[in-house]
Parts: structure tokens; sequence; C-alpha cells
């Protein structure tokens, strides 16, 4: 069984020796790494190089920016494994996570698509160290991406689930999945709207992998791992302007789409709610900022009043003054 460890990139290529030295310290060694370079400016090629000794890598540079969506559309297609796993390069592997990975699939062999947790860590604490940071150095606690401590076989469709997190696969460096399942129905794919290379312009290039796993996994068996086997970095990310439109519109979004594709009702509505905790405050500050915070991809009838019948669309005025208040009692 082959792994394959996919990392698109662009002008992180400090983040991207962190990562790549994170891989070259794994304890099990049977699996390959490729990489799209989404037209770096710098000479991602030539820092890469000295890993090909420790690491199987397979590299691409497109000859101009093509977005994050056909870039990670790229990275996927150049995988040869039975399963791909999608790393940030801005991620960390723990030292024995192709390892472990590898066994739960083993044992699991049922099972097509694999939720993985993930570390939260802020990116200054590697600056503690030498560079290329050494995963020997993690911090012995982390916050988890999942609460949840149990490891749990389950429905695909189980896993959209606030319980489990809050953004319901759209964080897509938690899934792994069988390659030829997601190569056979790329179909699904607008290919006009994908190749909007503006940051999560449309629900196409922020979140059409989750039309892909609804076409190949709905009806599959999934797999729950709680040990977080990846850290994700807090402080790198230059889209965080975008995040608020991101959690109320997008992730919204994403919750319709899965409903339409059979997500029961319950769910759907249970979850939905939950996603319009911040409804009223952060619609507030994206009128504010304007284009900024991405005023300009929100569609008011389908994103702003459609919405209006979730009680949490109201409910989020009062959580957020109630917020506001504690903060003010703690000074």
């Amino acid at each position: 069984m082959l792994i394959s460890i996919c990392i698109p990139t662009y002008n992180r290529p400090s983040t991207l020796i962190n990562c790549l030295n994170s891989l070259s310290l794994q304890t099990e060694k049977q699996f390959e790494v490729c990489i799209s370079d989404n037209c770096s400016k710098a000479n991602i090629q030539k820092l890469i190089h000295p890993f090909k000794k420790k690491l199987k890598i397979r590299f691409n540079k497109n000859k101009k920016n093509l977005g994050f969506a056909l870039n990670l559309l790229k990275v996927s297609n150049m995988a040869k494994g039975d399963f791909i796993w999608f790393l940030g390069d801005d991620d960390l592997i723990v030292r024995d996570g192709i390892k472990t990975l590898k066994n739960i699939i083993k044992k699991n062999k049922k099972c097509e698509f694999f939720w993985i947790n993930s570390y939260y860590l802020n990116k200054n604490y590697l600056k503690k160290f030498n560079y290329p940071f050494n995963t020997k150095n993690l911090p012995k606690k982390m916050k988890r991406h999942s609460p949840q401590k149990k490891n749990k076989k389950l429905k695909f469709f189980d896993l959209i689930d606030r319980k489990i997190s809050f953004d319901y696969l759209l964080g897509v460096f938690v899934c792994v999945f069988r390659r030829d399942q997601w190569n056979r129905h790329q179909n699904v794919i607008d290919k006009k709207l994908i190749k909007d290379v503006r940051t999560w312009s449309n629900f196409e290039n922020t979140c059409f992998f989750i039309k892909i796993f609804c076409a190949a996994f709905s009806k599959s068996d999934a797999f729950f791992c709680a040990r977080p086997l990846t850290v994700s970095l807090h402080g790198v990310r230059e889209w965080s302007n975008l995040y608020p439109m991101v959690e109320i519109v997008r992730i919204p979004e994403a919750l319709d789409y899965y409903r339409s594709k059979g997500l029961s009702l319950f769910k759907y509505i249970k979850n939905k709610n939950y996603a319009l905790r911040n409804f009223f405050n952060y619609f507030f500050k994206i009128f504010f900022y304007g284009e900024q915070m991405g005023l300009n991809y929100i569609n008011f009838r389908r994103h702003f009043f459609n919405n209006l019948i979730f009680p949490n669309a109201w409910l989020s005025i009062i959580y957020f003054i109630n917020r506001k208040i504690r903060l003010f009692l703690k000074i």
C-alpha cells in the first residue's frame, strides 16, 4: 500500500522546508511526496533538492498561478499511491504519523475515507529552535482540531457533525481517501468556476473537493482517527481577513450541498444552525470592511436572507453581546 502525500505550495518556502523535514523524519519510509508549486517567487525546486535523498518526491511548477483549487487538483493528479493525504505547506506531521495511518488503513480495509485529527500550534513556537524545525521538539500539550478522544468507524455523512469538527471537511488537510475513487468522480467539477484565481471567491474554488467527496464516498464506510497525526500552524495563512466570510457563507453553502447529496434533514438543520452562531457580527464586519473581507462574493438573497430562518442567525447577536460583557468583566 502506497500513500501519496500531496502538498500544494505557494510563496511559503520556509514552512515548506519544515513540512518536508517532518516527512523526512518519519519512522515509515514507504510513501511518496507530490509537490505542486503555484509559481512561487522562490526557486522551490532548488530548495527541496536536498530532501530528494530521503524522500520520493514528484515535483511540478505551474507556469502561472492557477489559484488554490486548480493547484490542489493538479497535485492530486500527480499521485500514484492507493491513498491521497493532502498536507498544507505550513503543516507538520508527527514522527510516526504515516506508520500510524497505514496501520489504521490495514485494520479498516472496508473504509475508503479517513478523517485524521490535527493539533494547533502557533508558528512563533518554532522560532525557539534550529531551522528546519525538528518535530521531536513539539510541545507535549497542544490544542486539538477535533475534541473527540475515541476512534470510530462510521458512514461518510456521519463525519458531518459539529462535535467532530466545525468546518465540515472544508479543512481538506484532515482528509485521507482512495485515489481511484477521487479520480473517477472529478467530472462533478464546474470547470469554469474553478478557474477563478481569487481566494475563496465562489463555492467551486473553495469547496470543489467536497463535491468530489460526496460523489465518491457518500455511501462509503469512513473512519475517524481521534489521535492527531499532523500539526497545523497558526499565523501563517494570508487569507485570514476572509475567514468571517468563509464561516458564514462557504461553510453554510457546504452544508446545503451535503443536504442535496443525502445528508439527513435532522443533521442538516442541527449543523447549519450551529454554523450560523456568528452570523450577524460577522456580516457586520464584512459590511464594514467591504471587499477586503469578501463583500463582493456575497449573494444577499442566498447567503443572508435565506439563512434568517435559523435561530442562531438571530441568537448570534445575543452571543456576541454576552461575549463582550464577559470580556469587559474580566478587565
